[in-house]
């Protein structure tokens, strides 16, 4: 199958596209680097730097004519969703919309969207773990823009005759999130550990998040790429919830020492917890988390351990 991640060079890519490789799919990434890294492209995919909302997509997609689209490429930070809503609607729904728009002219048959449990908002604890037909109210502008993105692509290909999947991704953590300055914060407590930094938390370190590793969601990618259930949406997810500060305890416990903390106020768009019920995608997708909490921690971990000790070396910082 000719499959076009885009996206392909971040984060979730760099654990995706070796997957479908070996998968022996014909592969190619696009990506604009901004938030990813060449390096993570393997030397058997084809790869294409280029932004969603140019010409270079539009014309890629119609000399290569792709069998199905994996959608990665995305803003996905909810604080900068609140300091610049244009600009999230833009990478989010925007280049969804013209995903679809070039799939549905150049002959794709299905579509793989990466949306966010960020969809769901703040419900009730008594609503937990959330199935994919809870209702959406989003808390933040990130979440309404992949809650519209999702509606975007679901009636465009229904009106094109294109068969799409949505998954709903809980909080996906791993190697190799560390493009950027930020990053989830499971990459800041690990690059904070190596290095030695105090790190910050927003509220009071009890907010829960359902915690998913980049492999296994990069599993749930693939099964969704051949599912025979398509047209509906899937929660990738562990289906249990872990608060911030239990995970620091964690990997602290896995790195033999602690690092200081302090708390400042909640940010606006933060939700207090989250959990997601997965069990669709078990019965309908084959698929299941395999990586426990405390596995994906420790190779979270030992990724960021290298890479201080490779800036040391280097005179620079991590």
């Amino acid at each position: 199958m000719k499959v076009l991640v885009t996206g392909g060079a971040g984060f979730i890519g760099s654990h995706l596209v070796w997957k479908l490789l070996a998968d022996h799919h014909e592969v190619t990434v696009l990506d604009d680097l901004r938030h990813g890294l060449r390096e993570n492209v393997p030397g058997a995919a084809h790869f294409r730097k280029a932004d969603l909302l140019g010409p270079e997509l539009g014309e890629l997609m119609e000399k290569e004519r792709f069998d199905a689209v994996i959608h990665l490429a995305a803003q996905v930070r909810v604080d900068v969703s609140e300091k610049d809503p244009s600009y999230d609607a833009e990478e989010n729904i925007l280049g969804t919309v013209r995903i679809a728009e070039a799939a549905a002219r150049t002959g794709v048959r299905r579509i793989v969207f990466a949306s966010s449990a960020a969809v769901y908002g703040n419900p009730p604890e008594e609503d937990m773990p959330l199935t994919e037909d809870y209702p959406l109210h989003p808390s933040s502008f990130y979440g309404l823009s992949k809650k519209t993105a999702e509606e975007y692509l679901a009636s465009y290909a229904a009106r094109k005759g294109m068969s799409w999947v949505i998954l709903r991704f809980a909080n996906v953590y791993g190697e190799r999130e560390d493009v950027d300055d930020e990053g989830g914060v499971i990459q800041i407590f690990a690059r904070h550990l190596a290095s030695g930094k105090p790190v910050t938390i927003f509220g009071d370190g009890r907010q829960t998040r359902d915690w998913i590793y980049a492999g296994d969601i990069a599993d749930g990618i693939r099964a969704a790429l051949l599912t025979g259930h398509a047209d509906r949406v899937y929660n990738l997810s562990s289906g249990q919830e872990v608060s911030l500060l239990d995970v620091l305890h964690e990997m602290e416990h896995l790195a033999g020492g602690s690092v200081r903390h302090h708390f400042e106020s909640a940010r606006p768009g933060d939700i207090v917890r989250s959990v997601l019920s997965n069990a669709a995608a078990w019965e309908n997708l084959g698929w299941q988390p395999l990586v426990p909490l405390e596995e994906g921690l420790a190779r979270t971990l030992a990724h960021a351990v290298v890479k201080a000790d490779l800036a040391r070396q280097e005179g620079g910082s991590c």
